[in-house]
């Protein structure tokens, strides 16, 4: 595929995939994989997160970061390499750093039907000083997920596969939403100097699902390497390829790099705030490079994964775990 350089990700209406004519979905399909083929990120709206979730979802997360640092620290949990609850100010850095993004940020995971988390997985951690926070992240989990997998459905059919490929693999999957708080730096002298927001870094899922941030700041790298701003309108959200899916389909999809830039000095005194969603399969879900995506053009790039496997070493990697 000829490469395409934009100079903004492209915007598409989920709604043409999920309700619209077989030609419609025809087309829905080959833009998805074209833009996930090139830049990696798209805008999609007519998703299923209301308005009034995500806001619900913002006030109560910009309550919780507000709290003492000690009071939060009691939903930082040991052992659990941040995955659920409360992980503290600059303890996660990108890829081949070492130095701590300017950051705190709050991992929400599958609930399950109320009588615990799924087989595997570490039960949720809610703040008792934001009762409300619980209601809200539940709400925007599941839509977000149902999101998600409609949009691997599309992926699944330009891939050439049965389009409920992902469905069973990403059916209770590792998934986790991520409220972040890039914290106000009253002195920009007080912090290293080589520290920014968020470092350059690829997502390590399948899709991530963004709603739109408090502030301005996340940047794209495009393949020439010129970086670009991506902003969404509030009715959007944004979706891209983690490493997990350009594992999987051999480098077809691109996971594409990016970061969130520091404001200028005299606005480091300022918050943003940010809510990803990281859809994962499930830990025992096969990550090998799917046969179709291989050919004498495009010999085989990565030795077979298991998703949780792949987790766990990315996570030592960023300095989650150890």
């Amino acid at each position: 595929m000829e490469e395409v350089l934009y100079d903004k990700i492209p915007s598409l209406d989920l709604a043409v995939f999920y309700s619209g004519t077989p030609a419609q979905r025809k087309e829905f399909v080959a833009n998805l994989g074209e833009a996930y083929s090139n830049i990696g990120f798209v805008a999609i709206r007519n998703h299923f997160l209301r308005e009034d979730v995500r806001n619900r979802l913002y006030d109560a997360i910009q309550r919780f970061f507000a709290l003492p640092d000690e009071v939060k620290m009691k939903y930082e949990v040991p052992g659990l390499a941040g995955q659920r609850g409360y992980t503290s100010k600059g303890k996660e850095h990108a890829k081949g750093r070492n130095t701590g993004d300017l950051k705190e940020f709050y991992h929400v995971g599958q609930e399950g039907d109320g009588s615990g988390p799924p087989e595997g997985y570490p039960a949720n951690v809610w703040p008792e000083e934001v009762p409300d926070f619980k209601d809200a992240a539940l709400e925007a989990y599941r839509a977000l997920e149902k999101t998600g997998v409609y949009m691997l459905r599309a992926i699944a059919l330009y891939l050439g596969l049965e389009e409920s490929y992902f469905d069973e693999r990403v059916r209770n999957g590792n998934s986790i939403l991520r409220p972040i708080h890039y914290f106000p730096i009253e002195d920009p002298d007080s912090v290293p100097p080589d520290a920014v927001r968020a470092a350059e870094h690829g997502d390590i899922n399948l899709i991530t699902l963004l709603m739109g941030a408090s502030a301005e700041g996340l940047e794209v790298l495009r393949r020439d390497g010129k970086w670009i701003p991506i902003t969404a309108l509030p009715d959007q959200l944004v979706v891209n390829v983690g490493d997990m899916l350009e594992r999987l389909t051999n480098s077809k999809l691109r996971s594409t790099i990016h970061r969130v830039v520091n404001p200028p000095r005299e606005k480091m005194n300022t918050p943003r705030y940010s809510i990803p969603f990281f859809m994962h399969p499930r830990s025992e879900v096969d990550l090998s490079c799917l046969e179709s995506c291989i050919d004498d053009d495009h010999p085989k790039l990565y030795e077979d994964i298991t998703a949780g496997e792949f987790l766990d070493q990315r996570l030592a990697e960023i300095g989650l775990k150890r």
